[in-house]
């Protein structure tokens, strides 16, 4: 299976635990890998014939933007339902959500959660 992959798309949402995390907000990456044909749209060279990565785009930013959630985990699956939603030609679905920063008094780059849905 062909796939699409899309990475390190930055966001600033209000997700977390913590209550200043909403409503303070921070930066959110997410990184996505979409399993589909894309034959035709090497064969036509037309727009109509594959997804258009720049309104995924938009719909990931509805998601991370106008949404709260506490886990990034909820975040992820709320993603992955509204791309499988509106992406029929989707068999897999892989979305990877980092937090670069959590508010923890430790020190590493971020936390990310990856979840693979797959059409029924």
């Amino acid at each position: 299976m062909d796939k699409m992959i899309l990475t390190r798309m930055e966001y600033y949402g209000y997700h977390g635990v913590f209550e200043e995390e909403r409503k303070l907000g921070q930066r959110f990456y997410v990184d996505l890998e979409l399993e589909l044909d894309l034959s035709e749209a090497g064969r036509t060279d037309q727009l109509e014939t594959t997804i258009n990565y720049a309104e995924i785009h938009e719909k990931v930013k509805e998601v991370v933007e106008k949404k709260s959630f506490k886990l990034i985990e909820a975040l992820a699956e709320c993603i992955a339902s509204v791309l499988l939603d509106a992406y029929t030609g989707v068999h897999v679905l892989t979305v990877r959500v980092t937090k670069p920063h959590p508010p923890f008094d430790i020190h590493f780059q971020g936390v990310t959660v990856e979840l693979r849905r797959t059409r029924k």
